[in-house]
């Protein structure tokens, strides 16, 4: 009897079979003596839409909403119907014994594995395989501790739950909102108050205005002094800034106190995923979903890091003893760092990294036992190794040591305050390239009550500036400050935000554009507060812990999805479509919308019953006028490709062989119009001579 493996990807099912002695490849598993290996492609099975439950929903009509299914129903995902299908009769095989799950270890991966097995039909035993490394080592040991499955259920149950609240309340308000206000609106409960956050900035910025301010900053000898009056350095009357000045210059300084003060700073914990992301786009300019998409690399291809979407910056207890091997692993790109450590003897890692308690799903994400490559690596997969490795390695560090000496003078009876910042052990900060140079100290010589004569003093004008609008940095950081979404969605969420033209990337900020300023004004106040999606993932948290009831939730979330369509449908807000023309759509009369598209500028009806676009440029084919010989430009209607000549006011459609060719898929019409496959030589040439007329320059 064998036991059937699940992964998520292709790539992680050939690891596992290898390690496993999978030694048959198929097209669509892999199988050895004890086990049948199979995948995923991500989601094979999604929930049903409204359109699979009443043919009516096709239609958009406000009419109709909301749609709440009494029970949410699951459908194969089409496009990738034969990799389900497959699973399917492996699963029924009679050599079948049990299935382990080795999709990714968390919420969405269980999801992943749950819905193709339910879907199957599946009654036989079920284990779980939870690894945080892809590794040969971690897939071996993680294989001889398989955990049952059941184990797993309250998190299947949060997954669920977490999928069929997005369904209900996201498709109902976008729907709603879109077929009120005739114009695509997207709203959900992560990405609406993600762009309330970005617009909230952005009325800070306009409604700021600009306050003048002056500081008096004291030469004395070598050293600097700021004014300073309970605890403000700022004065923002210009008249007693003059005075002080003119008052105090040329005034001896008298030496208040002078304070000494040590810091000890430990060195930082390793990275979580979100923390990660920000460090990249700081350092890089990395956006989150690359950084993602680069760490993924690390993880699968490579294995050189541990599992990514992790919201964990510690580690557990057991994985102190496996350092060394990770140190010995990473050697070779770090020997400098490394080989001091090693040549004490067993290196030890800061003890407060090493915490049960606090080790979510996943532990911080740290490099791998696997033996490092650099010469393997991308310029982008570099960059973010170093950044994890060095992380990792600063745990082997003493703490960065510094003293601060802050000296106060009495000017004329006002306060006057210079600091300076000695190190005194670089520590970590030597392993994170932060070295910082040593200025020559100035307030050492100093003692109190001691006189300094002629001070010069100096005025300084400033103003108060606005708030920066939200880089991708901060925008994680606010996420994760309000709880919305998780490490593994977040990205996502911005980049929908990018893609539904609410806003605007630009030099690496995010401006909310007219589209999301109206979008947002049209949106419950609950829908847009950061506090109920933090609510929703406390509860949904709390349920994969069996400490919550996802019967409650999901009734809950029933009764929240008919308020906010309710409100929708009695509002009286209006809304204009921002990017709308003066021009006419030639196939049903109404306004047609300017869009930016990765093929350029198109026109697309305002009328969503309509599916008329073109491109704001068209395209020239190489057809010729009858009437004026020009070019005909190219467009693609409801009734197929045709050619059109705007001055003489002359439409040809196009047959089916110019309509192939002047898409320009050679092999398609190759295959079409040629008895053989082979060649793409003097036969294809004269096809496409014929199908195109011969082509005119």
């Amino acid at each position: 009897m064998k036991s059937l493996v699940l992964a998520e990807k292709p790539s992680v099912a050939r690891d596992i079979a290898r390690v496993l002695g999978c030694k048959e490849t198929h097209k669509q598993y892999f199988e050895g003596p004890r086990y049948i290996v199979t995948w995923a492609l991500g989601h094979l099975v999604e929930l049903k839409m409204p359109e699979d439950y009443d043919r009516k929903y096709e239609t958009w009509r406000l009419e109709d909403l909301p749609i709440i299914p009494k029970k949410m129903g699951l459908k194969v995902i089409p496009q990738t119907s034969h990799q389900f299908r497959a699973i399917e009769r492996l699963a029924k095989r009679p050599d079948v014994k049990d299935c382990v799950i080795a999709t990714d270890a968390g919420r969405e991966g269980e999801l992943v594995a749950r819905w193709i097995l339910q879907m199957i039909g599946w009654n036989k035993p079920i284990w779980r395989l939870w690894i945080s490394s892809q590794t040969d080592r971690a897939i071996r040991d993680g294989f001889r501790q398989l955990k049952p499955g059941a184990q797993f259920d309250r998190l299947y149950e949060s997954a669920v739950c977490r999928a069929e609240a997005d369904w209900l309340i996201g498709l109902n308000v976008t729907r709603a909102l879109t077929t009120k206000y005739n114009d695509p609106l997207s709203a959900g409960r992560v990405q609406t108050p993600t762009l309330a956050m970005i617009i909230e900035r952005e009325r800070e910025i306009q409604s700021f205005v600009p306050v003048p301010y002056w500081t008096i900053r004291a030469k004395i000898g070598s050293i600097t002094a700021v004014w300073e009056r309970h605890g403000e350095h700022r004065l923002f009357d210009q008249d007693e800034a003059k005075q002080l000045v003119a008052r105090l210059d040329g005034q001896p300084a008298r030496v208040v106190s002078v304070k000494r003060k040590r810091k000890s700073e430990p060195a930082p914990l390793p990275y979580d995923l979100t923390e990660l992301q920000r460090e990249a786009n700081k350092r890089f300019g990395f956006s989150a979903k690359k950084t993602l998409s680069v760490l993924q690399r690390l993880y699968e291809q490579h294995k050189l890091v541990t599992y990514p979407r992790t919201d964990s910056r510690y580690l557990p207890s057991d994985m102190e003893a496996t350092m060394t091997e990770r140190l010995l692993a990473m050697k070779s790109g770090y020997e400098d760092v490394i080989a001091p450590l090693l040549a004490k003897g067993k290196a030890k890692a800061a003890k407060r990294v090493f915490n049960d308690d606090k080790v979510t799903d996943h532990h911080a994400i740290i490099p791998t036992d696997e033996r490092l490559n650099l010469s393997r690596l991308s310029t982008d997969e570099r960059k973010l190794y170093d950044l994890i490795a060095r992380r990792f390695l600063a745990l082997f560090f003493p703490p960065y040591e510094s003293e601060t000496t802050t000296a106060v003078f009495d000017i004329g009876g006002e306060m006057f305050v210079a600091k300076e910042t000695a190190v005194v052990n670089f520590g970590f900060k030597a392993v994170l390239g932060k070295e910082e140079t040593d200025a020559k100290p100035t307030l050492s010589h100093l003692a109190e009550g001691q006189t300094l004569p002629s001070v010069q003093l100096e005025r300084e004008q400033s103003f108060t500036e606005p708030p920066a609008r939200y880089s991708e940095a901060d925008l994680l950081a606010q996420m994760e400050k309000y709880g919305l979404g998780t490490p593994a969605t977040r990205a996502d969420i911005i980049e929908r935000l990018v893609e539904t033209e609410v806003v605007e990337r630009k030099d690496g900020r995010f401006y909310p554009t007219k589209k999301g300023k109206q979008l947002i004004e049209l949106v419950n106040e609950e829908l847009k507060s950061p506090e109920l999606t933090a609510r929703w993932e406390r509860e949904l948290e709390a349920i994969a812990h069996g400490k919550g009831n996802p019967k409650q939730f999901l009734a809950n979330i029933r009764r929240q999805t008919e308020a906010l369509v309710a409100e929708i449908k009695q509002s009286e807000q209006t809304y204009r479509a921002p990017n709308l023309t003066n021009l006419t759509c030639p196939e049903c009369g109404a306004l047609l919308k300017e869009r930016k598209t990765k093929d350029g500028r198109m026109l697309v009806c305002s009328n969503l019953a309509c599916r008329y676009r073109r491109r704001r440029d068209p395209k020239l084919s190489n057809r010729r006028c009858p009437q004026c010989h020009r070019r005909m430009e190219m467009h693609e209607g409801k009734a197929g490709l045709y050619f059109q000549c705007r001055p003489c006011n002359i439409v040809e459609k196009a047959d089916e062989t110019k309509r192939i060719a002047a898409k320009g898929s050679e092999r398609a019409l190759l295959k079409k119009y040629s008895p053989s496959n082979e060649s793409f030589g003097t036969s294809l040439g004269e096809l496409l001579k014929q199908a195109l007329n011969e082509k005119e320059e």
